[in-house]
């Protein structure tokens, strides 16, 4: 075993020493009535004399994270949930004994102090400490200046740390969660239910992706980790429930940068009698609502650019391409017309290229996506890469699908759901063609979810919007890493 850096064989030494005064090191239940928060806000109006002509007890704990001492004094700041206190420690107060205690505790500490609310002479609201409790010892000394690592991996290797030392990190920590609260507030207050789906499933599809595969051995059978929520969500509707919505966390076995994680969290919405304008609707309230209710406003600062979550520009993805790079896609043409112009512009076209469609979105991938930096709904996607989306009944060749950008990167999917179970036979064996051509992101034939649609689904309207991506918006990260507690690292090696 590697041997220990000398501060942690003090601190370990130290163990004994607390054994010796009959203190567990690491502690007891203790029964807290106050955190740093609360004391703010009860207290934050009383003078110095208020305090001291009034006698307020309290009982806080948590971790020491400062500590300054001189003779017979000390001053400790103490973390919690909810951020820092300030606590007065005296060996007039407490005794020899016990102060010896706090003399011999480290950074890292957690404490309980039990006393009254004071303010200094430079009017900090501070904890007068009456009673001094151990209740854990830390072995590991905490990082000085935690971002003087000059590592964010190792942040976010070791989160237990980084939220400790990092207040950015607790702020988001804490957010996270009322996003979530915040997303199924909207949800449930348009009448949708929340559902749970399996996240094991025996069939790929909902989605565009690589799959973790898995072995279920009493089965005796493979399984998916689930790349998307979609069908099941949709067997429900077919099944009368309506309206129904999943937060849900999806698998797919493909790169990590700053903006994919292996597992991620999505909301999928499926309502019927509604179409893929309901859902742009829907889209626009969805990031409003959210937004009033997390930030108390609609206009969001993020990478160095300001968004108005209350506006969105709602273009086809043919006039985008139009606008970008003057190539017409109106234009009826054949596959080998197409192929000729990606060729022209420098687009691959890859043996799964079986339609103009295909052609179509590349060019879109290559000279549209990044300039949707404002709010922008991209809708009329081909129907080569939409297998799930009804045709436009306009023009066959698009789909009533639209996706959700902002900064050039994708929030948001949705569409007018295929309800056609001939039409939906006839494009996922189109995918299966297309996985034997060698697209191993194309869908496999769900033979359950056609007869579910033979039973009848009514005309409806879908989406799906990245929670991760929503909360880094909210919160500022550009990471999605920053806004994961436990993202997947590399090896260290």
């Amino acid at each position: 075993m590697e041997k220990r850096p000398e501060q942690e064989r003090i601190r370990i030494e130290k163990i004994k020493y607390l054994e010796d005064k009959g203190i567990r090191p690491f502690g007891q239940r203790y029964d807290r009535t106050a955190n740093s928060k609360t004391i703010v806000e009860q207290y934050d109006s009383y003078t110095k004399e208020d305090l001291e002509q009034k006698e307020f007890n309290v009982k806080i704990a948590g971790r020491m994270i400062a500590k300054r001492r001189q003779g017979k004094i000390g001053f400790i700041n103490i973390l919690d949930k909810f951020g820092t206190i300030q606590c007065y420690i005296s060996k007039e107060i407490l005794g020899e004994d016990v102060y010896d205690v706090f003399i011999k505790s480290d950074i890292g500490d957690i404490l309980g102090i039990e006393g009254s609310v004071m303010r200094t002479n430079t009017g900090q609201l501070t904890v007068r400490c009456k009673v001094f409790t151990h209740l854990s010892k830390a072995i590991k000394p905490l990082p000085e200046k935690f971002h003087g690592l000059q590592d964010v991996e190792e942040a976010r290797r070791r989160r237990y740390v980084d939220l400790i030392v990092n207040d950015d990190s607790r702020r988001v920590a804490f957010m996270r969660p009322k996003i979530i609260r915040a997303i199924q507030h909207f949800f449930d207050n348009q009448g949708f239910v929340e559902v749970e789906t399996p996240v094991l499933q025996p069939i790929l599809g909902g989605a565009a992706a690589r799959p973790f595969i898995t072995h279920h051995n009493a089965l005796d059978m493979p399984f998916y980790l689930r790349i998307a929520t979609e069908l099941p969500l949709k067997r429900l509707i077919v099944g009368g429930m309506e309206a129904v919505y999943e937060i849900g966390r999806l698998f797919r076995n493909e790169g990590v940068d700053s903006r994919h994680n292996p597992e991620f969290t999505t909301v999928e919405a499926y309502l019927a009698y509604s179409d893929m304008e309901g859902m742009m609707n829907l889209a626009e309230n969805f990031f409003k609502s959210v937004a009033l209710e997390v930030l108390g406003t609609t206009t969001v600062e993020f990478d160095g650019h300001t968004y108005d979550l209350s506006k969105f520009e709602r273009i086809h993805m043919v006039d985008l391409i139009k606008r970008e790079c003057g190539v017409d896609f109106w234009k009826q043409m054949s596959l080998d017309e197409a192929k000729a112009l990606a060729k022209e512009h420098g687009i691959e076209v890859p043996a799964h290229f079986t339609g103009v469609g295909h052609i179509i979105n590349a060019f879109f991938e290559k000279y549209g996506e990044e300039k949707l930096v404002e709010p922008t709904i991209l809708y009329g996607h081909p129907l080569e890469i939409s297998p799930l989306a009804k045709k436009n009944p306009d023009d066959p060749r698009f789909t009533d699908r639209f996706e959700i950008f902002m900064g050039g990167t994708e929030y948001g999917n949705a569409f007018t759901e295929l309800n056609d179970p001939l039409d939906q036979m006839e494009r996922f064996t189109r995918q299966l063609q297309e996985r034997n051509l060698g697209n191993d992101e194309a869908c496999e034939i769900d033979i359950d979810f056609v007869e579910a649609l033979e039973y009848g689904m009514p005309p409806t309207g879908g989406i799906g919007i990245g929670i991760d991506r929503t909360i880094m918006l909210l919160t500022g990260k550009t990471n999605i890493r920053d806004v994961l507690l436990f993202p997947h690292n590399r090896n260290r090696n």
